[in-house]
């Protein structure tokens, strides 16, 4: 489907035609929100995975931010991991491309703020490493 739109640059107006090949456009999303999942009632406590990390709810100012917006796919390590500097922690997509953020310096890490599966934009903490 064939989209028109136009656009002002240096005070030029052009008009653009452009094909929508897929998907559904989406609106940002403001902050990462946990799913609620429905449980059954059950007698036993069901055994919570320890190898997935768990975002933890606050940030300060020290976290790493995201240089750019896009989609976490994969988190390389989990709070208290000892980390080196340049080291990957996690796969953003962004654009079709997959994007390693590394450690800008060694230490432990005390905290992450997203999880697989979030979209973030630039700026958002992502990882803090104390």
């Amino acid at each position: 489907m064939l989209r028109k739109f136009k656009i002002s640059i240096d005070g030029k107006e052009y008009l653009v035609e452009m094909e929508e090949i897929g998907g559904v456009p989406q609106a940002p999303i403001a902050a990462p929100v946990a799913p609620v999942a429905e449980v059954a009632p059950t007698p036993e406590p069901e055994p919570v995975e320890t190898a997935a990390p768990v975002a933890s709810t606050t940030a300060g100012s020290d976290a790493m931010p995201s240089p750019m917006p896009g989609t976490i796919l994969k988190i390389l390590v989990n709070v208290g991991d000892t980390v080196q500097e340049n080291q990957p922690l996690m796969i953003l997509e962004a654009m079709k491309m997959e994007n390693e953020i590394v450690a800008g310096k060694s230490g432990l890490v005390t905290g992450i703020h997203v999880k697989q599966g979030d979209m973030v934009n630039p700026g958002e903490p992502l990882i803090t490493i104390g």
